[in-house]
């Protein structure tokens, strides 16, 4: 059995620490009185974003510089570098791991189960946070937007964490977001499973065999799906 897993807002609060680090970064901006900055923030503009493939393998501090320059057409190094330490300080202290998060990768293990994290942004930053939570040890594969070049809205990195394990007939993916983790898994003949939570849990769901709510449920149904194959 392959189960090819999300991590941001699937296994870990990544939108609440988020929301956390943006309620710190708008004094911040405030202080250094970069107003437009601000509204661009307040105002949720980043979001035309979402689906910028660009964006989703580059580090923090070229996100943030993009962002910035989206906005002033230049930025100043050191207030680049000011921010990242900000965003990177407050973001790590309100990340969590989900309680059904851990419980969900023993279940898998006890079920022989491969596991293997695919996620979108930048090396430094995926790897920082496994390492952070503590849980990088259950992964037999860790499969990085940033690393591969290609994120999730590609089927790419989906085929690369299917034929790391091609003798296993038995592919499951389990994620928060449909155009990607669920659009993903059905490239590669996975039965899909949305866990409904995170920035995205209000979105259309298209692609997924099932919708649960929270990783408990997600693994029942794998449970399930097993034993009525075997």
């Amino acid at each position: 059995m392959l189960v090819m897993v999300d991590l941001d807002d699937t296994l870990c609060n990544t939108r609440e620490a988020g929301k956390h680090t943006i309620l710190r970064l708008i004094p911040h901006l405030l202080r250094k009185r970069k107003f437009r900055a601000m509204f661009y923030i307040l105002t949720a503009r980043y979001r035309d974003l979402e689906r910028s493939r660009e964006l989703l393998v580059l580090d923090l501090d070229k996100i943030l510089q993009k962002l910035m320059e989206r906005v002033y057409g230049k930025v100043k190094r050191e207030d680049l570098d000011e921010m990242v330490e900000l965003v990177d300080r407050t973001f790590f202290s309100n990340l969590k791991l989900f309680p059904d998060a851990r419980p969900f990768l023993e279940g898998l293990r006890r079920m022989d189960a491969r596991i293997v994290l695919v996620t979108d942004s930048s090396t430094y930053w995926q790897r920082k946070k496994l390492e952070y939570l503590g849980i990088r040890d259950y992964f037999d594969g860790i499969i990085i937007s940033g690393e591969t070049g290609h994120s999730k809205l590609d089927p790419h990195n989906f085929l690369l964490a299917r034929s790391m394990f091609p003798a296993e007939n038995e592919v499951y993916m389990v994620g928060d977001r449909d155009d990607t983790d669920m659009k993903g898994g059905k490239a590669v003949g996975a039965t899909t499973i949305l866990v409904r939570r995170g920035y995205f849990k209000g979105r259309g769901a298209k692609y997924a065999d099932y919708i649960v709510r929270d990783l408990n449920e997600a693994l029942e149904v794998i449970r399930r799906e097993h034993e009525m194959r075997a």
